[in-house]
């Protein structure tokens, strides 16, 4: 399917998701749909509470694959909540896979000060130098690299005036975010310093859906912490403690916008679940 269909097929199923009816979509026989890593019917879980979908809207698709993907708000009785997902159709036109990923902050307790949905334009550009397929993965994965026991050590490409979003709360270059004294620095200064030692690992990464046009690459993943590191020391020498200190895994979906060979913004949407949860796509 071409970059209109696809993002035609994503309008049906936005609006079918806002009504809470999913009886005029089509669905191969053999889809497969799932809500913060677990397969739901169709008409099941969020399709029964939501009220309608929000007004923030990002929207990338990948004709390659034939996959079409979505960064916006969902709101159901008493909140509005960071909601990412991906359709793939099949050759057919109809729905094979439906993926979203709902941060219910009554819920996970992923509610951070500023949070706000608003649209980035460097998200909806075309890329300017833009690189292949492989690059674009390439880089990706180099930053779950980066972000797997991190110690300093930068495994990707970051663009000096890279931001990243996370659950709607801007968390570079942000001094107002004074929960976090890191907060105000970019991408890579953050890592360099190894605030991240605690992710363990950076398991079951996927990258479904790869917008070649547009440098950018959705990929899904978990984040385990066994939470027995406790005191530990940045790179700058300075002692640490821990925030983590329980197994505990986060699920995400991340949209990473690359262009000059470089990652120039980051939108991620990530939930607590069970520690080392497997993900029911690794045998798809």
């Amino acid at each position: 399917m071409d970059r209109a269909s696809l993002t035609s097929l994503l309008d049906e199923y936005l609006a079918a998701l806002g009504a809470g009816d999913p009886k005029g979509l089509r669905f191969a026989s053999d889809a497969r749909c799932s809500e913060n890593n677990v397969m739901l019917d169709p008409g099941d879980g969020v399709w029964g509470t939501i009220l309608r979908i929000g007004d923030y809207r990002l929207v990338f698709a990948d004709p390659f694959a034939n996959q079409v993907g979505f960064f916006g708000t969902v709101i159901e009785p008493r909140e509005e909540s960071a909601f990412c997902m991906r359709l793939k159709a099949n050759d057919a036109g109809e729905i094979a896979e439906a993926e979203m990923v709902i941060v219910r902050n009554s819920e996970h307790g992923m509610v951070l000060p500023g949070q706000r949905f608003w649209t980035k334009p460097i998200l909806e550009a075309k890329a300017e130098a833009p690189s292949s397929r492989e690059e674009l993965q390439r880089l990706a994965n180099g930053y779950f690299d980066t972000l797997q026991l991190n110690d300093g050590t930068i495994r990707t490409k970051f663009a000096p005036g890279c931001n990243r979003v996370e659950n709607g709360v801007q968390s570079t270059n942000n001094p107002t975010l004074d929960l976090f004294s890191w907060a105000a620095m970019g991408c890579e200064e953050q890592f360099k310093l190894g605030i991240y030692r605690y992710d363990d690992e950076l398991r079951a990464r996927r990258f479904p859906l790869i917008d070649e046009e547009r440098g950018l690459v959705l990929a899904f993943g978990f984040i385990d912490h066994s939470g027995k590191l406790g005191r530990y020391q940045w790179t700058d020498g300075s002692w640490r403690e821990s925030p983590i200190r329980r197994p505990h895994s986060f699920y995400l979906g991340e949209l990473f916008k690359i262009d000059h060979g470089m990652i120039q913004q980051i939108e991620a949407d990530f939930i607590s679940v069970p520690y080392r949860m497997p993900s029911p796509w690794d045998a798809a």
